[in-house]
């Protein structure tokens, strides 16, 4: 049987950092870790047609001040006109977590090239009931012409209204998962349909890091977690 792992948790530390950066005593270990979890979900809930690929959330160990930074596609959605909107955000977050919230956001560059968010658009598609293998193909060719090195698309569940549930996928490139240079992203998206429930999974090959990225990223880190 074939052991897989989540390309993303298998990088962290060589060159990707957490998403939740904080410490905490074991005592309020877990309902810290589950504010995130509600924090994310009501920024999916509220802003996921902005393109929300990731959510990272810092604390402060004095006051207590929590650090959202909101990774977007569109970040003028967010934002809105003069930040009004970004205040509501701040003051629902802020009921959530019972303390001062602070906003950040970060603009996506190339979201062609964000696994994520191309899940997201696959699992959108597949819920206007579009030919699987036509988004698949032509979210592959999108990928690729931004300037990836290889993507592979793979969708599971009653495709088509079939009876039968199935695993369908598709690839172009190459996806090396065991080469720790290679920086590759990985998205999981459900495409809620009339027929049962379709998953989505993307792995793209973005790029090689060079060695001194890679020691420079892995030697700040080990800074940060000494320093605190």
């Amino acid at each position: 049987m074939g052991q897989k792992v989540r390309p993303t948790g298998f990088r962290v530390g060589i060159y990707q950092d957490h998403r939740s950066r904080w410490y905490a005593r074991k005592k309020d270990f877990g309902q810290l870790l589950v504010e995130d979890q509600k924090i994310r979900e009501a920024v999916k809930r509220e802003y996921g047609f902005a393109g929300v690929p990731r959510v990272d959330i810092e604390r402060k160990t004095e006051g207590g001040e929590v650090i959202v930074i909101i990774s977007a596609a569109r970040p003028g959605v967010i934002i809105g006109r003069k930040g009004a909107k970004v205040e509501k955000l701040r003051d629902d977050l802020a009921k959530i977590t019972s303390k001062t919230v602070d906003l950040k956001i970060v603009p996506v560059e190339r979201p062609e090239l964000d696994a994520q968010l191309v899940a997201e658009g696959v699992a959108e598609q597949l819920k206007k009931r579009m030919s699987f293998r036509r988004v698949i193909k032509k979210s592959i060719e999108l990928t690729m012409g931004a300037g990836a090195k290889g993507c592979k698309l793979q969708v599971s569940g009653r495709l088509g209204g079939h009876e039968m549930a199935r695993t369908e996928s598709s690839h172009e490139g190459s996806i090396p998962l065991q080469t720790l240079r290679a920086d590759i992203d990985y998205g999981f998206a459900l495409a809620i349909t009339t027929h049962g429930s379709i998953g989505v999974k993307c792995w793209i090959y973005r790029k090689d890091l060079e060695k001194m990225e890679r020691a420079s990223s892995y030697l700040a880190n080990a800074s940060n977690l000494a320093g605190n």
